[in-house]
């Protein structure tokens, strides 16, 4: 079996996403020095087509490193074996949707339990390199367990900043993988407020959403692996729970890259449907309105703690995105949140968290909608386990 230690990465510059500015790879890097735009890592395709075959892939080890060339620090990543996750063909749940090719994605197999083990295992791998001792980040939960993680991993301190009413489970991992957790009074807005605040007296390296350029990179190889899975063939519409929005926009680079690769079989790409919470849309009020850049949303309440984000660095990427697939948003409730859960866990066998939930409440929306067709080949992603949340709304009520 190919080793992915001995290929090296392709990666060559940072380009800014808005003003299209150059940033040194070999410094520390944050966002664009310039505009203040999302910095996004570019490499040697035509390089990396030459090692990165669909007969090479074949015989590589199954996580997301075995897409080296494309991905930072790949001579010697911080690896728990992140990523090639299983993509299951959901029957039960496609039948009772009237859907002949309904497909979930399982992110919550994971180290960590979600699809942030991806981005934080390429930025912990780049921080290191760039001489961090020491990162903090803003998490409403996942991210802040898988940073926990790859730290102790790597050997750097970590801080991470929770809301209070973060719940426990997040907390108890974070604090086991021998993290400084800070509770925030506020959303996970505040909680960037007080990382940002506090990280102006302390020398650590801040891996907020975005604010870095390789967590992105991690998350995209999800994209990589829709390809591979099916062969090659891109789905017709992807569903996909977003908040900060990197892995939607990671995967949607991932889909340009691998057109650039002459990896795919032809040119289609999947409508990309971004999913949020009632209680917290931002996104979906903005494409709504067919605004380039989403306001922030006052008061934002939800149990899928993922969804909790009232506003983004990404939000101009993420609409680009809907814009250039033809894709929309929507957002369901808490209640459809459990009920879609509930669906899952039932009819596949999979304990999804709120945010894989919302997914089910979202494409019967659309199937209702006359917005899938019957034979469309649809995704789901789960983004993590359900086994995270100890409170759900009310059964009852459902």
């Amino acid at each position: 079996m190919t080793s992915t230690k001995r290929l090296r990465s392709t990666l060559e510059w940072l380009e800014c996403s808005r003003c299209h500015g150059v940033a040194n790879i070999g410094e520390p890097q944050t966002v664009c020095a310039d505009c203040g735009g999302v910095l996004l890592a570019r490499y040697r395709l035509d390089e990396a087509a030459r090692t990165m075959t669909r007969d090479a892939l074949r015989e590589r080890p199954p996580s997301q490193w075995r897409y080296s060339e494309v991905l930072p620090g790949s001579d010697g990543p911080i690896s728990l074996g992140e990523g090639w996750t299983p993509l299951h063909r959901a029957r039960f749940l496609g039948q009772s949707l009237g859907l002949q090719n309904l497909w979930v994605k399982d992110e919550s197999l994971n180290p960590t339990g979600s699809f942030k083990a991806r981005g934080m295992s390429a930025a912990v791998t780049m921080a290191l390199r760039s001489g961090a001792r020491r990162i903090a980040l803003p998490s409403a939960g996942n991210a802040g367990g898988a940073a926990a993680a790859y730290g102790a991993l790597a050997g750097l301190a970590v801080d991470v900043f929770f809301p209070v009413e973060t719940p426990e489970p997040f907390r108890l991992e974070a604090t086991a993988y021998g993290a400084e957790v800070h509770l925030v009074n506020g959303d996970i807005s505040a909680c960037g407020a007080r990382c940002r605040e506090q990280g102006q007296q302390e020398s650590w390296f801040d891996l907020s959403t975005l604010k870095e350029p390789y967590r992105l990179e991690g998350k995209k190889t999800m994209g990589y692996e829709l390809a591979e899975q099916f062969d090659w063939e891109l789905p017709d519409v992807v569903l996909y729970p977003t908040g900060g929005g990197t892995g939607l926009i990671g995967m949607w680079k991932a889909f340009e890259e691998l057109k650039q690769l002459r990896l795919l079989r032809s040119d289609h790409r999947p409508r990309m449907i971004v999913v949020q919470a009632a209680g917290c849309a931002p996104m979906v009020k903005a494409h709504e309105e067919g605004a380039e850049e989403a306001e922030p949303w006052p008061e934002p309440r939800t149990y899928a703690n993922g969804l909790c984000v009232p506003s983004t660095i990404g939000d101009r990427l993420i609409l680009q995105v809907l814009k250039e697939s033809n894709g929309t948003a929507l957002a369901v409730s808490d209640p459809e949140m459990a009920a879609g859960q509930l669906e899952l866990a039932r009819g596949e066998g999979i304990f999804a968290a709120p945010e894989g939930g919302a997914l089910v409440a979202a494409l019967r929306r659309m199937i209702e909608q006359g917005q899938v067709g019957a034979d469309e080949r649809v995704v789901l992603f789960n983004t993590g386990t359900g086994l995270k949340y100890p409170k759900i709304p009310d059964l009852r009520l459902l």
